[in-house]
């Protein structure tokens, strides 16, 4: 049995397939690379033209006027109907226009605690982005190479004397995905609660042959960041968690992000919904323990956080004008070779979908998205509380972001169909 979409979702992206943190988006089969075909629309979501820009407004993007909030409203609101979600907060922000940031829905469905902007949400594969730019942060300082092979810093890597940071950082690595393993699936459904070190998570990918040489095909695999979030702590001589906060979240005043050891869940947060269980049932999720996503997909977040890493991540610079990244090293991040998806290419830990420039995130009972667009510096944040898959193969996140975008850019919309078999 292979995992469930949400499962390898933790993270990925493309696809949705940058979203899940057991895959990008939805499962992929265990023995071949998961392939990326745009399944048809269906009548409920089929593409309609776009509304045409403002002539007063960027070609890019519409200005944030009253109507096109309302517009915003009754997108979002048929998203939620369709796919049945309970609830979602949107934000899009960009300079010079009305902030528009709106609450939908429940956070719980037994309470009734209504959705809010304030809430912690669990941002599964984007943890990707942050665990790259620490990464990139030890290239900078010449403690690692992008072309370095992974095994001149860690052993018992499978092709390890081949495989390169970069082909590990861009999901080009050939190594299996751990999350798309029957054995790991029957272990994390079986006891939800349980802890998973990055050991073990690599032993389920290990035990499978490499898929491919590096770099010879793009293949979204959430061992790719247990390796990287390992390199991480070896090279600089601290834990993940504590490196991303000291060098990343601090700098970026990113106070309400953080990388937890365990299920520990800061108040108040949305209860989450999934049906990646044992039994196909929908079950609560906030209790989950997210260690089994590591450096892949484990981090909890807010809207406003959100908001500020967007462009940060897209820049390489941290609000207060202090370099994140190094200019030219951000430059080979933002390099986004094709992925299979027309549109969507993928660099180091980010991706490029129709000029939005981020990362989607899905794991048991939430899912994320978080672009930038360079050209107006807009930025759309999306966090819902399920990951249950629209007609079995697409992502709410994708949903969301399809019809925000289809709204205010219709230059540029974002779309990131994935079959049930990627993983996240």
């Amino acid at each position: 049995m292979s995992c469930p979409p949400a499962l390898l979702r933790a993270g990925a992206a493309v696809a949705v397939l940058l979203g899940t943190l057991t895959g990008p988006l939805a499962t992929a089969p265990a023995a071949a690379p998961a392939t990326f075909a745009v399944p048809s629309a269906s009548p409920s979501t089929s593409r309609t033209a776009p509304p045409p820009p403002s002539p007063s407004g960027s070609p890019d993007v519409r200005p944030m006027t009253p109507a096109v909030a309302a517009e915003l409203d009754a997108a979002v609101r048929k998203v939620m109907r369709e796919a049945q979600v309970p609830g979602v907060t949107v934000g899009v922000w960009t300079p010079g226009q009305p902030d528009y940031v709106r609450s939908f829905g429940v956070a719980n469905k037994a309470t009734g605690q209504r959705m809010s902007s304030d809430l912690y949400m669990r941002i599964g594969s984007e943890t990707k982005m942050f665990t790259v730019t620490a990464v990139l942060q030890l290239v900078d300082q010449g403690k690692v190479g992008l072309d370095d092979p992974i095994g001149k810093y860690l052993d018992g890597v499978p092709n390890g004397d081949r495989i390169t940071v970069r082909d590990l950082a861009g999901m080009r690595s050939g190594l299996f995905n751990y999350s798309e393993d029957d054995a790991f699936f029957k272990a994390l459904t079986s006891d939800p609660q349980r802890p998973f070190t990055p050991q073990q998570l690599l032993a389920y990918s290990f035990k499978h042959p490499v898929m491919f040489q590096p770099g010879r095909k793009f293949y979204y695999s959430n061992t790719n960041l247990i390796l990287l979030g390992l390199l991480v702590e070896k090279e600089s001589g601290q834990r993940l968690g504590t490196y991303l906060a000291r060098h990343v979240l601090a700098p970026a005043g990113m106070k309400q992000t953080l990388f937890p050891t365990g299920n520990e869940f800061p108040t108040p947060h949305a209860q989450g919904y999934t049906d990646q269980t044992a039994d196909g049932k929908v079950a609560e999720t906030a209790d989950w323990n997210p260690s089994w996503g590591w450096a892949a997909g484990a981090m909890i977040s807010t809207l406003d956080d959100l908001h500020t890493w967007a462009p940060t991540a897209a820049t390489g610079v941290f609000p207060d004008g202090r370099t994140m990244v190094a200019p030219a090293t951000q430059k080979q991040r933002l390099t986004t070779p094709p992925t299979g998806i027309t549109g969507a290419g993928y660099g180091l830990g980010i991706f490029d979908v129709q000029g939005w420039i981020g990362h989607n995130g899905s794991l048991p009972g939430y899912e994320a998205l978080t672009v930038y667009l360079p050209s107006t510096r807009t930025t759309v944040v999306v966090l819902l509380n399920t990951d249950i898959s629209y007609h079995g193969d697409i992502e709410p996140s994708t949903l969301f972001g399809r019809a925000i975008t289809r709204t205010v850019s219709p230059a540029h919309v974002f779309d990131l169909p994935a079959p049930a078999s990627a993983t996240r």
